[in-house]
């Protein structure tokens, strides 16, 4: 697609400096940009029910003579438009709200297709707000309805990739016949997304583009680490290894079978001579940052620095603490850096970092910074990963001669995402728990329960223990934190349906207004924090502080808290709307309690009576094993909302869905092993159009990331 990625949108019919405009707000800038805008999903105009045939509650498609001029009325805010339409069979009222500019695009006597939905109002049945085209631009086949914004319309749209087909020639295809088996050419596969004329088309077009994603995702990853392989040689760390054992001895607790092997494995990757690259995966409390912080023993021990950069200055904090204590005593200058460092304690830190009087540094994305400097660096340590970008971990893996990276993630990984954001990488994990930490029992319930909920808080405070209280959104004007508005590229199955129809009606609590009714209304004898995202570092930071310190007992906070200082007193989480939260971040969420001794509790609040959403909240109450809660996760929500947030890290796929296309993803990787160990440098002529699109991709991953 070279050729197409050097045409700027602007030359299309139509599209001038405006329209284009719009376009590039998209982020499409060029036909190759345009053909790669998929629809989201498809109508099928072939398939229509007579009027005399509707029921309500359903979705239908009607071909109708408008049969009265459509007439716009007034009602408080509100702009009602009201038609009929009729068929063979019967007449039905057509409504439409806030829309007044339809009555000039609707004309009676004309013959339009509607699509909408059927409601009974009192005895009648009326079509609510539906879509409308005129019957003689109906297309032979499915109907593309693409994700619009920046002022851009389904017409443009359609018509913009209309010409963009015309552009499409056979020989753009990045793949040789020998490699497409039974695939279908790339231009084939565009047609058929953007003008199908079955669902198969579409299914047979989207295996191949998929399939392309994914190949050249997986050659990214393997020319990375074969780059890092050549040169980085590595800074080769090998400690007297009795020393480490003797600091492994010191610590208050015995390892678990699986940190001492995750150790093992990281101390033979550090005394090679190959940078390592090695991903530690583990539940929240299962003991990864004391492994780490051995690491760290070892490169101190050997004479080189190490970095540990963690994703928000709380929890750098709380790694400073823990590694102090640990190391201070065996020698080890241990410092942060973070946003908040300055004058002259930032400019000691730089100081001691690039003399080498600093052994250890903890810091946010400042480690990254131009003037830090290292002066003997060997190991750099990422917590929770899928938190920085591709360009924040080589930024920081880059400095100095820093090659080994070793990442921590709190979220269990299922195998096939873990292949797809780190197939560069060695995996380690820590599948047991510490002994003696205690499972968090889990309930589901519904808002009737709220009395019997604030009875519960209140028991738990009463006896010296504090509670979390996670809410989706910060404050009823705000947009939801969480929030998933994505849509599928074809219809959703009827339970995906029926999950997304039932929860968008559900009402949002947010954290902002809930504090100040559960401080004035519920709680007033007691002291209820507030915590959420839009308040200044500092502000979190004294929240926390507090909630650490007992002086707050009812900590409200957004998802922010996700990641944060452990508060071994907390024994209760409470999360409202659990329906808005994937089930990989409500067990991330659930890991802020439990840390103590005493018992602990974690209550997901929903009035939804979605059966997929059930069945998600009762996998969550069923088991605490994280990576069997991640894999449904990726089963039932996909893998955009495994870290309930997206865009932390996961690769910008526009089709790939990496729970359903698990099988296309083992072709794609098979094909990229093969090409890489026949032609590492993709050197051989057949090979020339997948180093360009491989270019590309790597290009666009650093630029973003």
């Amino acid at each position: 697609m070279e050729e197409l990625d050097r045409i700027p949108i602007s030359d299309l019919k139509g599209i001038g400096p405006g329209r284009a405009q719009q376009f590039a707000s998209q982020g499409i800038k060029t036909v190759s940009d345009l053909l790669e805008y998929y629809p989201r999903q498809y109508l099928d105009e072939r398939t229509r029910t007579a009027i005399s045939d509707i029921q309500p509650g359903t979705d239908v498609l009607i071909r109708a003579r408008l049969i009265s001029e459509p007439k716009n009325f007034h009602k408080g805010r509100f702009t009602i438009t009201n038609a009929r339409a009729a068929d063979e069979t019967g007449q039905l009222a057509l409504v439409w709200f806030n829309q007044p500019f339809m009555v000039k695009n609707l004309k009676a006597g004309e013959i339009y297709l509607f699509r909408g939905r059927v409601k009974q109002n009192y005895s009648r049945l009326q079509l609510v707000s539906p879509e409308v085209r005129k019957a003689e631009n109906s297309l032979p086949g499915l109907v593309p309805v693409y994700p619009l914004g920046g002022g851009l319309t389904q017409k443009v749209v359609f018509s913009a990739t209309g010409q963009a087909l015309d552009k499409l020639e056979p020989d753009q295809d990045m793949l040789p016949p020998i490699y497409r088996q039974d695939m279908l050419p790339y231009d084939e596969a565009v047609r058929a997304m953007h003008r199908p004329e079955t669902f198969s088309q579409v299914e047979k077009g989207r295996e191949r583009l998929v399939f392309d994603e994914l190949m050249i995702q997986q050659l990214a990853l393997r020319r990375v680490r074969a780059q890092r392989q050549k040169d980085n040689k590595g800074v080769v760390i090998r400690p007297d290894l009795s020393k480490v054992r003797v600091m492994e001895e010191s610590l208050p607790y015995s390892l678990t079978d699986a940190q001492k092997r995750t150790l093992d494995e990281i101390l033979k990757d550090l005394a090679s001579d190959r940078a390592m690259s090695r991903l530690v995966q583990g539940d929240v409390g299962s003991g990864k940052t004391i492994v780490a912080f051995l690491a760290a023993y070892a490169a101190y021990l050997c004479g080189y620095q190490t970095a540990l950069m963690a994703p928000t200055e709380v929890l750098a904090k709380q790694h400073l603490e823990s590694a102090q204590k640990l190391l201070a005593p065996a020698g080890m200058k241990v410092a942060l850096l973070t946003g908040s460092v300055s004058g002259k304690d930032r400019q000691s830190v730089l100081e001691g970092l690039a003399s080498g009087s600093i052994d250890f540094v903890i810091g946010t994305h400042a480690l990254i910074s131009d003037p830090v400097v290292f002066h003997d660096p060997g190991l750099v340590i990422t917590d929770e990963q899928h938190r920085f970008g591709v360009r924040q971990r080589l930024a920081l893996s880059e400095k100095g001669a820093m090659t080994n990276v070793l990442v921590m993630t709190a979220t269990p990984i299922p195998r096939t995402l873990a292949m797809i954001l780190y197939g560069d990488m060695d995996i380690s994990i820590i599948d047991q728990m510490p002994p003696g930490r205690t499972p968090v029992r889990t309930f589901s319930v519904d808002t009737s329960y709220e009395p019997r909920l604030y009875a519960f808080m209140r028991k738990q405070v009463r006896a010296g223990r504090q509670v979390y209280i996670i809410c989706p959104m910060v404050e009823e004007s705000a947009g939801q934190e969480d929030a998933d508005t994505s849509e599928p590229y074809m219809e959703l199955d009827s339970e995906e349906k029926e999950e997304k129809s039932e929860n968008a009606k559900l009402p949002l609590r947010p954290a902002v207004q809930y504090r100040d009714f559960l401080q004035k209304e519920v709680f007033p004898d007691l002291t209820v924090g507030l915590l959420h995202g839009k308040m200044k570092p500092k502000e979190k930071e004294a929240v926390m502080e507090a909630f650490a310190l007992g002086h707050v007992q009812i900590l409200v906070s957004t998802t922010v808290v996700e990641v944060g200082v452990n508060v071994p007193n907390a024994t209760l989480m409470v999360v409202e709307n659990a329906e808005r939260f994937g089930l990989a971040q409500l067990h991330q969420l659930r890991g802020r309690v439990g840390r103590g001794s005493a018992e602990s509790f974690c209550v997901l609040v929903s009035d939804s009576h979605s059966v997929l959403t059930r069945k998600r909240l009762k996998t969550l109450c069923d088991s605490t094993d994280g990576f069997y809660i991640a894999e449904e996760d990726l089963h039932l929500r996909g893998a955009g909302d495994v870290f309930g947030l997206r865009q932390h890290g996961l690769p910008d796929f526009k089709l790939a869905d990496l729970y359903r296309d698990t099988g296309i993803l083992h072709k794609a990787q098979q094909l990229a092993e093969t090409i890489m160990e026949a032609d590492p440098d993709l050197n051989q002529l057949e090979h020339r159009k997948i180093r360009l699109r491989l270019d590309q991709f790597m290009d666009r991953a650093v630029t973003e990331g």
